[in-house]
């Protein structure tokens, strides 16, 4: 559920993938319907959609023939597209697409299931923090991987500073101990468990609701898959987006069932307020896609976040961001 621990494979991943010479993903053994879809982190509710579309018959009924690749501290999902292990894989932060275009990797986003980045910044309640702007000054728990990443766009909006990082290894035992201290955390999960094993209802600010520009739960194309077979990546976006809507509004057993399959470790109680809180915030309906379609991304949205990032100079100022992401894949089909 932390979203943010694949950007640095993924960056390791893309500067191999430019060095190595020029390859293509192989092909599907022929089939042109089979898609093996290789998550960013294990089963949880942060795919639900996927696995709804799956455990529903989304893709079947669209002559799709998908298997779901749960990921996990292994697994490099670049590294997997590069191969040809997989069809399609989900990027979890625009900073990725960026960084796979960055390096010259032949893939691209077409599509964003969450419109909102469920990344959060969490504080004790009694500490006289209202607003994210009280956290400047204040030592911040960041793993390595949230260093490359968002917190570039708090530096560039808040003025944070890096004296304020303190390392992060996903255990909130730290942040516990000590009430001045804030971490890093996913809308969806880390609240919740802080909640039920502490006690304590901390502070959570929604870094997308403070104007974080990034979308979530992307899917990944080789360029190569969207220009031999644009049907197929389209009725990939399709189905997902269908299934995306059906766990959120409708009946999400189906989609659960499968997770939790997947993912034993995973409890019916994290999945259910995972889902509420997607609802709640609007991650996946909201913003563009309550009137362009679930997983609709815009020109404007990619350009606002690459020149953030190009001036916060982790990106070179000539990089052709427009070849991070593919429009039209998502929203309405086009006439």
């Amino acid at each position: 559920m932390k979203i943010v621990r694949t950007f640095a494979i993924l960056a390791a991943a893309a500067l191999a993938w430019a060095c190595s010479p020029k390859k293509e993903a192989a092909p599907s053994g022929g089939d042109a319907g089979v898609v093996r879809f290789a998550t960013d982190w294990r089963a949880q509710a942060e795919q639900g959609g996927f696995y709804q579309a799956l455990a529903t018959g989304e893709y079947e009924k669209r002559g799709l023939k998908v298997q779901i690749i749960q990921g996990g501290p292994g697994v490099n999902v670049p590294q997997l597209l590069a191969a040809g292990a997989v069809e399609a894989g989900m990027g979890s932060n625009s900073f990725i697409a960026l960084n796979l275009a960055n390096q010259g990797a032949p893939v691209r986003a077409v599509a964003a299931m969450m419109q909102k980045d469920p990344q959060v910044l969490i504080a004790h309640p009694d500490q006289g923090i209202e607003k994210i702007e009280d956290l400047k000054g204040r030592p911040i728990l960041l793993s390595d991987a949230s260093v490359s990443a968002f917190w570039v766009w708090l530096k560039s909006k808040y003025g944070f500073e890096d004296a304020q990082i303190r390392k992060y290894t996903f255990n909130a035992a730290p942040f516990l101990a000590d009430k001045s201290v804030a971490q890093q955390g996913y809308l969806t999960s880390e609240p919740y468990t802080i909640e039920k094993t502490a006690g304590l209802k901390p502070k959570v600010f929604l870094l997308a609701d403070n104007g974080y520009p990034s979308y979530a739960a992307m899917i990944l194309f080789p360029q190569s898959a969207i220009e031999k077979d644009p049907a197929r990546v389209r009725a990939f976006v399709e189905a997902s987006a269908a299934g995306w809507k059906s766990y959120l509004n409708g009946d999400p057993k189906p989609g659960d069932a499968l997770i939790l399959k997947d993912n034993p470790e995973m409890t019916q109680d994290v999945l259910d307020q995972a889902r509420e809180k997607m609802r709640q915030y609007a991650l996946v309906e909201g913003g563009d896609a309550a009137s362009g379609g679930v997983g609709v991304m815009t020109e404007a949205r990619w350009k606002a976040f690459a020149e953030m990032a190009i001036a916060q100079g982790v990106y070179p100022k000539g990089l052709d961001y427009t070849k991070a992401y593919s429009l039209g894949f998502a929203g309405p089909a086009p006439k």
